[in-house]
């Protein structure tokens, strides 16, 4: 999209966005108008599936101030067909694809919690010790993890073949997402997106080359741990994201977020600091810049 917009000086990079949900499909060109009225004048879409993928590489080919990432997310391991490399590989032949992903690991709904709330406890230990649902469910964990890997090595690999990075999806799956990424060290970055971990766990990414990526998160009520997090890391190590359209700032919680949201975000991170917005701007879109090359 050529915008005759003038933009702020504060000129942003929104690296995580959802554009070919169908929260955006009604007034896209606004939503886009109204990012760059901000200074978010570059938005990485980013693919959840093959069919997802798709979609977000035929946006960054229609606008020009958008670029696609293309992957399957971690929690469609079981549903995935059995070769997604090739179609996904096929899509990497545009040059408006700069990384892979989202991939990683997700255990926030393995069959034994959905079991236990199905059954409504708290979790599916408090059944009887050695039972034969709980032994089901143990194997269906191990089945559910395993997809999950095989899934996240299979994306891992192809983006060190085509000399890429990686978008990650890490939920309640911390030291096997790290273990699965040791050997590719020094083959590929990946960026944590939608960081929400401790400042070890920060540290522990950014020793191993890898960066993070903070939400709307850092404005919440309850985010004042993400919020330490990110004033404390070095501040050419992380990015800013909205993950439009879920977890909208405040003062729009509960309504769509979208790529103008990001200087929210980047602004309650200059606050944090004792910086200013220009600082921050500079710098995160910088380390975005190297990340994902976008005039690769």
């Amino acid at each position: 999209m050529n915008s005759q917009h003038s933009t702020p000086n504060a000129q942003l990079v929104e690296t995580h966005a959802h554009l070919d949900y169908p929260d955006f499909a009604n007034d896209l060109d606004d939503v886009l108008r109204r990012a760059i009225d901000v200074g978010v004048t570059r938005i990485v879409t980013i693919g959840t599936s093959v069919e997802s993928s798709r979609r977000a590489v035929d946006l960054a080919e229609k606008y020009s101030n958008v670029y696609a990432v293309i992957g399957v997310h971690p929690t469609s391991a079981e549903k995935v067909a059995e070769d997604i490399i090739t179609p996904l590989r096929d899509l990497a032949q545009s040059r408006r694809v700069v990384a892979i992903g989202e991939t990683g690991l997700d255990y926030h709904h393995l069959p034994s919690v959905e079991a236990a709330k199905q059954k409504n406890v708290q979790v599916f230990s408090a059944l009887q010790s050695g039972t034969e649902e709980q032994l089901e469910a143990s194997v269906e964990d191990g089945a559910y993890k395993s997809n999950q890997a095989d899934l996240f090595e299979e994306q891992l690999d192809l983006a060190a073949e085509l000399g890429l990075n990686v978008v990650i999806h890490q939920r309640g799956a911390w030291e096997d997402t790290l273990e699965i990424m040791k050997p590719y060290t020094g083959k590929l970055r990946g960026v944590f997106h939608c960081f929400g971990g401790s400042l070890g766990q920060a540290n522990e990414v950014i020793d191993l080359d890898h960066r993070v990526s903070f939400t709307g998160i850092v404005t919440f009520k309850n985010g004042t741990g993400v919020r330490d997090v990110a004033a404390q890391i070095p501040i050419w190590k992380f990015m800013v994201e909205t993950d439009c359209p879920y977890l909208a700032p405040v003062p729009f919680r509960g309504k769509r977020c979208e790529p103008a949201h990001t200087r929210i975000v980047a602004e309650t991170i200059a606050t944090a600091r004792g910086i200013s917005l220009e600082d921050v701007a500079e710098m995160t879109t910088q380390t975005a810049e190297e990340f994902f090359r976008f005039n690769r």
